[in-house]
């Protein structure tokens, strides 16, 4: 019946249905749509009219199939131009009463939905299993989600590699009026990214102005990132004892490296400088070696580690826990970039296993190489990247050695700082100017108002559902993927989860730093003195008892460390009795 309606109007009236299509799709644009509407009733039959208003209400906000029910429903008698200027009409008033609930762009007191970019590259994690993906869709970004596509990071900024839209398709650097001085992304990981680094500004500069092709932008990019699920990551280089020790037990790792840098290695003092510059010889050794030697060593290297993880491997109990983490870390490496003697790279970098809720911090000129998991990561504006190894992209081995600062340890790990006098408020605070980032949360039954910024912000919902109001009476649905622009100085968003709901509503914001004098997190380079890197010992205690561990003669200072922990108990000539059982 209602299809015959529509037919039988359309040839009264004159008017061929595409006609009304392209009429209604003129006056709609995406943020009205993505709102609960109320349809005019002078157009519609009255013992329909209480049905149609209780359908409306119950589609979510995301269902645009609303405007399609009411093709062809005018009034049979009307004329063409009429029909056409009343269709109109009708729409103006509907996208008006929508726009009152919803925001308006030029505000600067609405929270805005955003349209964030999303970009797909080899590392990714491919369909539905990406958090990225599913964010995408969820926002309306893309229609479907393609199962062979990597879908590997989503961008919140004005960068113009990737910038963020209004859903009007106003730009958001457009409506904050000049570009953010930060990047907001969402990253899945699905296998290693390359060994990387990224420049300073005065080298960004160079860069950019040398090999604009290669290096987009000239600015720095020191990032930040917080772990949304297990994230596994080489962040900095290990210490010169710990590479000394891996040196000689893979003598493939070694047969990559010069002699004169081995044996500054092992006849380093104990100056910062020396060290430093003993590192840096090591790391151009490597990367200067002949792709023929490198690929046959790493040949004979991982048919060894192989054998060792089979049946005939050494007891656990009889290698330190870091050194098999670092020999399956080469094995999966190598399995992802066959022949790529970037594989070995856990000989030379920390390799470190982050929890969800902790972050860790990457300055400028810093080696590191993300390996799997999804993260929200934060940094300055820039794309900026510097490559080495593991990547069929361009690599500048060159400039990536002469560019690094050489600092030893990784960055410190760090699990937020509560906020604004709510532990449900944490706070991510670099030592940089250009970003911080904070992780909301509100439990069911709970309502949470988000900070008052003096600078614009951008938020992204990570988990749960709820909704939000504020002094404009502003209602949102938040549900997972979906990001929204804070203007500063906007009106306090209040977020509230029901109490029937099983988990937390959580969100990430990032906005300029405005606690850059107390900073949670720091990198390597933050550091006076090498990072103790994984032994947790200082070397007047260290003792042979752990495998792999060099022997070191016992100082006073250490005899007296010793005594003063264990007041004297089971102390032998500088070594620990095990009791018999």
């Amino acid at each position: 019946f209602f299809f015959r309606r529509v037919i039988v109007l359309s040839l009264v009236t004159r008017i061929p249905l595409y006609i009304f299509r392209c009429e209604i799709h003129t006056h709609i644009s995406r943020e009205q749509i993505d709102y609960r509407v109320l349809v005019p009733s002078w157009y519609i039959g009255r013992e329909r009219e209480k049905e149609r208003k209780s359908e409306i209400h119950k589609l979510s906000d995301h269902h645009t199939s609303l405007f399609n029910k009411i093709l062809g429903q005018l009034d049979a008698t009307s004329e063409e131009e009429t029909n056409k200027q009343q269709i109109r009409t009708v729409f103006h008033q509907t996208t008006t009463m929508a726009a009152q609930h919803t925001y308006s762009a030029t505000s600067k007191s609405n929270i805005i939905p955003l349209r964030a970019a999303i970009k797909d590259y080899a590392w990714g994690i491919r369909g539905l299993d990406s958090r990225v993906a599913r964010f995408a869709l969820e926002s309306g970004i893309i229609d479907e989600v393609d199962p062979d596509t990597p879908y590997a990071e989503l961008w919140i900024g004005t960068h113009p590699s990737g910038p963020t839209t209004l859903r009007d398709g106003t730009t958001l650097e457009q409506s904050v009026g000049g570009q953010l001085p930060f990047l907001f992304k969402v990253l899945s990981a699905g296998k290693a990214l390359s060994i990387q680094a990224h420049p300073c500004k005065e080298r960004a500069r160079d860069l950019h102005k040398n090999n604009p092709k290669n290096y987009v932008d000239d600015n720095h990019k020191p990032e930040l990132a917080v772990a949304l699920t297990p994230f596994e990551a080489m962040c900095g280089f290990r210490r010169l004892e710990e590479i000394a020790i891996l040196i000689k037990k893979h003598p493939e790792f070694a047969a990559c490296i010069s002699n004169e840098a081995k044996l500054g290695i092992f006849l380093c003092s104990q100056d910062e400088d020396d060290k430093r510059e003993a590192l840096r010889a090591l790391f151009k050794s490597f990367m200067s070696c002949p792709k023929e030697t490198s690929s046959a060593q790493l040949k004979v290297l991982l048919k060894r580690l192989q054998k060792e993880q089979s049946c005939d491997h050494v007891h656990p109990h009889e290698e330190p826990p870091w050194e098999r983490k670092c020999a399956r870390a080469i094995l999966r490496l190598a399995q992802q970039f066959p022949g790529d003697a970037g594989a070995m790279a856990p000989f030379l970098l920390n390799y470190l296993l982050i929890a969800p809720g902790e972050s860790f911090y990457m300055a400028a000129n810093e080696p590191h190489a993300y390996v799997a998991g999804e993260i929200i990561e934060c940094m300055a504006c820039s794309d900026n990247v510097v490559r080495a190894g593991l990547t069929p992209k361009f690599k500048d081995v060159d400039n990536l050695v002469s560019m690094l600062t050489y600092s030893m340890g990784g960055p410190t790990i760090n699990a937020g700082t509560p906020a604004y006098g709510d532990n449900r408020i944490m706070r991510y605070t670099p030592p940089t100017g250009e970003f911080e980032v904070m992780i909301i949360s509100c439990n069911p039954g709970e309502d949470i108002t988000l900070p008052q910024l003096p600078v614009p912000a951008v938020f992204i919902v990570i988990e749960g559902s709820g909704t939000t109001d504020n002094e404009d009476g502003q209602r949102l649905v938040m549900r997972p993927g979906r990001s929204y622009l804070m203007p500063a100085g906007c009106s306090p968003l209040t977020c509230s989860v029901n109490a029937k709901k099983r988990g937390a509503l959580r969100i990430a914001l990032a906005h300029e730093n405005q606690h850059r004098d107390r900073p949670t997190l720091s990198s390597a380079s933050d550091f006076p003195v090498s990072w103790r890197g994984e032994f947790a010992l200082p070397p007047e205690v260290r003792t042979p008892s752990l495998p792999g561990t060099p022997r070191m003669g016992m100082s006073p200072a250490g005899k007296a460390a010793i005594a003063k922990n264990l007041n004297g108990n089971g102390c032998n000539g500088g070594h620990f009795d095990v009791p018999k059982l």
